[in-house]
């Protein structure tokens, strides 16, 4: 199983939101470069990188911060947060961004997601946000009646080869991921990253047994709560 660390960028640092609410923020360095560089000695070979502000308003504020990262090299990366047209896509990509992660676009307009991943292929991920089961768009802040698992399904049907699935009730908590969430994933055909809220041992562990594609830690690193290097060997 792959792990991917996070690095969650607001006006160029290096934050955590709990729950994906703004007005709940930590700022944790104002170095994203440097954030990255320690992610490698500690054994990464890829991170995950959401730009807040691309998420909450599409701004692109961060695209000089993810630049500079992608200048550094060593890692394979995915970024996504406000990804919603094809300029955007080309944009990371031309960077050397290995995957973009395609969110509230992919639920409200389904047939630009089929395009761009019929161009793009295995460059192209879907994020796909939960919370008491039903898809969240708009950065988190508004929840659809659709059915997460359903939604997960149809993608597999299309063609989508990587899901990243957060629970955003679990997200920034530091009490637990949803292990029975990603148990239901296992049975559907895709690469499934599971995010939000994993902050042990044991579930790095429990997910890997699932044959879970991968997991991106966030917060947990942050506070010290996991090592990376020790859930990156736990994880082979």
């Amino acid at each position: 199983m792959q792990i991917f660390p996070a690095i969650d960028l607001r006006n160029g640092q290096v934050v955590r939101l709990t729950q994906g609410d703004y007005e709940q923020m930590v700022i944790y360095s104002q170095d994203p470069v440097q954030i990255a560089a320690q992610f490698i000695e500690q054994g990464a070979q890829n991170l995950h990188i959401v730009d807040l502000d691309g998420a909450k308003d599409g701004r692109l504020v961060n695209f000089h911060s993810i630049k500079k990262i992608m200048a550094q090299g060593g890692l394979f990366v995915q970024v996504g947060g406000g990804i919603r047209d094809e300029e955007r896509i080309r944009q990371y990509l031309d960077l050397g961004v290995n995957r973009v992660i395609l969110g509230t676009v992919a639920v409200k307009d389904f047939a630009f997601l089929q395009r761009m991943v019929n161009k793009y292929k295995e460059k192209i991920a879907v994020g796909v946000d939960a919370k008491n089961g039903f898809v969240a768009i708009n950065g988190w802040q508004e929840i659809t009646d659709i059915p997460s698992l359903q939604f997960c399904q149809k993608l597999a049907d299309y063609g989508i080869e990587t899901v990243i699935y957060t629970d955003i009730a679990k997200d920034g908590e530091l009490a637990g991921t949803n292990l029975q969430i990603y148990d239901s994933l296992r049975q559907i055909d895709l690469d499934i990253v599971a995010s939000g809220g994993i902050s042990f041992e044991d579930e790095i562990v429990q997910l890997k047994q699932m044959d879970i594609y991968a997991a991106i830690v966030g917060k947990a690193i942050y506070t010290n709560t996991l090592d990376l290097g020790r859930i990156i060997e736990l994880a082979k």
